[in-house]
């Protein structure tokens, strides 16, 4: 499993590690290696880049100090008011649905989740949003990939 600090259990966590544990069982360097190699690099990619844009929202509600205790999401970590669990995930659907804070096809990962019912306990979650938009406007019609990523050999994430 991924070392770092901000691990969890999530379905995006599990992916990377079964492509991790498939690769590692390929012969190093053979063409199947290679391609699983590059599929885990881009997933992490796209981790980190959909990592830094909820990170420069933060930054521009004027967290800069509160972003990586903010962001980060661990097996410990609780909702802090299980009232706020489903206005939380509504927002995250409309992140989802009409932002591009993560690209076209790719689900946003449970752990922000947590990020967004700390957002609403400070009372920052709807100028997240709204921010959001601004920041990272759906276009229609265009796939919105992590940058400088191409294709994916074997990631299950629908097409664009």
């Amino acid at each position: 499993m991924p070392h770092d600090v901000s691990h969890t259990e999530a379905d995006d966590d599990r992916i990377l590690y079964n492509l991790i544990v498939v690769r590692n069982q390929q012969a190093k360097d053979s063409e199947e290696w290679q391609k699983l190699n590059y599929d885990i690099y881009t997933l992490r990619q796209i981790r980190r880049e959909v990592r830094n844009r909820w990170k420069r929202i933060l930054e521009d509600l004027g967290f800069q100090k509160e972003t990586d205790s903010l962001l980060s999401v661990t097996k410990l970590s609780t909702i802090s008011d299980s009232k706020n669990t489903r206005k939380a995930r509504e927002i995250l659907l409309k992140l989802a649905e009409e932002t591009a804070i993560c690209p076209t096809g790719w689900e946003l990962s449970e752990r922000y989740l947590f990020v967004v019912d700390r957002l609403i306990a400070l009372d920052a979650a709807e100028e997240f949003f709204k921010i959001a938009r601004q920041t990272y406007p759906k276009k229609p019609g265009v796939p919105c990939l992590a940058d400088g990523q191409k294709e994916l050999h074997y990631l299950p994430f629908p097409s664009p």
